[in-house]
């Protein structure tokens, strides 16, 4: 529905060639930097001349700024793989009566990935961890981006673009799949009484357009290559979206992935430095993503009081400087 890169994310755009198109689609925010409390108070309060903004994008846009790069008839939608086999030198893939042959494959098929459980059959499927989350698009403008602490679920928004407004709340789920018969209201229930826009926000957003998902992720695997088949994005390392990394990191591989050389000696190389680095941002999403919904009284107001201890010019910097082992990725070099 909505996605915020990250410097390391746009540094990945950048050496893919659309960092102006992709410039030209996102809008600047500091959300993460904006912490209140569900009354209205601030909890940290960023100051734009003292830290860069992300981007914030409309999903849809993002992914037409990726296909516009990409030459015409290449991209074939609706296209359910049964099969894939591989040789030494070749991979077959079978979808539907059809069949086609490449020197390599990447399966870039999401978190229920079709190749990952064909190729991959031991590996444990994605796991749910006790958290689930709604999300929507207000059409509301003028609202900044922020994030809203509450005791057990927290409430976030992002501009994207042409008067739209992302919004979602993560909550704590006692188990998966509980759904309810008007998810909006359920939403509202939820924050009711939450500061200003929320309200707005929530009104602003049509019923039908609301999603719910569970949040789940997925466990290590060994490898993210075997044969001439690699793992990309999701179907690789799916995570938490509480360190907003899960499109930045399928960016970040598609980058590393991009490396010319010989297949079996490239994607070596991409599990070489792509699994520890991803693993380890999965591990760090999914405690931030459980702290974040903890329902602990004690810990709440502490973690609240702790942030606000902390001066609003100094926040972003110090945010920044934790945030480093992840933002500070570069690229490699690839031929234009």
């Amino acid at each position: 529905m909505a996605t915020g890169q990250s410097p390391n994310a746009l540094r990945a755009l950048a050496e893919l060639g659309v960092a102006d198109a992709a410039r030209a689609a996102g809008v600047p925010f500091h959300g993460i930097f904006n912490l209140r409390t569900p009354s209205g108070g601030h909890i940290a309060r960023a100051l734009p001349a003292t830290v860069s903004p992300l981007l914030g994008f409309h999903r849809a846009d993002l992914h037409r700024v990726l296909l516009d790069a990409v030459p015409a008839g290449w991209v074939r939608t609706g296209a359910h793989v049964t099969a894939v086999r591989q040789d030494a030198d070749q991979v077959t893939v079978s979808y539907g009566t059809e069949e086609l042959r490449a020197d390599l494959v990447v399966a870039a098929d999401g978190v229920r990935s079709t190749v990952r459980h064909l190729l991959w059959p031991e590996a444990p499927g994605p796991r749910f961890w006790g958290n689930t989350v709604w999300r929507g698009i207000a059409h509301a403008g003028g609202v900044d981006a922020a994030m809203t602490l509450g005791r057990g679920q927290y409430f976030l928004t992002m501009p994207v673009g042409r008067g739209r407004v992302y919004w979602a709340l993560g909550a704590r789920a006692d188990r998966p799949g509980v759904r309810y018969d008007d998810e909006l209201a359920e939403v509202r229930r939820r924050v009711q009484g939450w500061h200003d826009p929320i309200p707005h926000l929530l009104e602003a957003t049509p019923p039908r357009e609301v999603l719910h998902h569970d949040i789940i992720d997925l466990d290590p695997l060994r490898e993210y290559a075997r044969g001439r088949v690699v793992l990309l994005g999701d179907a690789a390392h799916a995570m938490h979206p509480d360190m907003a990394q899960e499109a930045a990191q399928a960016l970040e591989d598609a980058a590393a992935l991009a490396e010319t050389g010989d297949v079996p000696a490239a994607l070596a190389r991409y599990d070489k430095q792509r699994r520890p680095r991803t693993q380890t941002i999965v591990q760090q999403a999914r405690t931030k993503g459980l702290g974040s919904t903890s329902g602990n009284v004690v810990g709440y107001h502490l973690r609240t009081t702790a942030l606000r201890l902390v001066p609003s010019s100094r926040w972003p910097a110090l945010a920044a400087k934790a945030l480093a082992p992840v933002w500070d990725w570069t690229p490699p070099p690839l031929p234009r």
